[in-house]
């Protein structure tokens, strides 16, 4: 099992790191992906992140999981890119996980796929969440969907990614050792 978080240039730091960091805390394989053909990706603030690789060299397998990371122009930029689209189509299609945060949420949102799931995102972006039952939780499961609200709420997604993933047991062994107590 794998997990690929999506970069764009634009995306947000703390929603795209944390996940990476407390994933491989627990031991799971994260792959950093570039939409670009370059796996250099600039977030918000014009810090420099090198992907592992790009979209077009990946294999997504039904088990796996993508993660889309928030930040306004990263988000434009993901749901401009027709690989990502495809594959989120096709990974739906299978009951893949597919979690977003922040403004994530409405890339399957415009896409159609969170008709009926029950879904939360960045305040103001409710209304790309077309079809979707709309919640102001932190974090939200529901069918193959984990969404979450945005930067405040990164750790608390990671940390519902990782317990998904392994187990209660290796997300509370994590989230001690990080110091987070939720």
């Amino acid at each position: 099992m794998k997990v690929y978080v999506m970069f764009a240039d634009g995306f947000e730091e703390i929603e795209a790191l944390a996940v990476i960091d407390v994933l491989r805390r627990g031991g799971v394989e994260t792959v950093l992906v570039s939409v670009k053909n370059d796996n250099v990706v600039l977030s918000a603030r014009n810090i420099p992140v090198v992907a592992d690789t790009t979209i077009d060299k990946i294999e997504v397998l039904p088990e796996d999981m993508i993660v889309l990371p928030g930040g306004g122009k990263g988000v434009g930029n993901l749901y401009a890119s027709e690989p990502l689209k495809k594959l989120l189509t096709a990974h739906n299609d299978r009951k893949g996980y597919i979690a977003a945060i922040c403004a994530g949420p409405t890339i399957p949102g415009k896409m159609g796929l969170l008709k009926g799931v029950k879904a939360t995102c960045y305040p103001g972006c409710e209304e790309d969440l077309e079809g979707a039952v709309t919640l102001q939780e932190n974090v939200v499961v529901d069918r193959n969907f984990i969404t979450s609200r945005g930067p405040g709420t990164a750790l608390e997604f990671s940390l519902k990614l990782l317990e998904l993933i392994k187990g209660s047991e290796v997300k509370d062994r994590v989230s001690k050792g990080m110091l987070f107590a939720k």
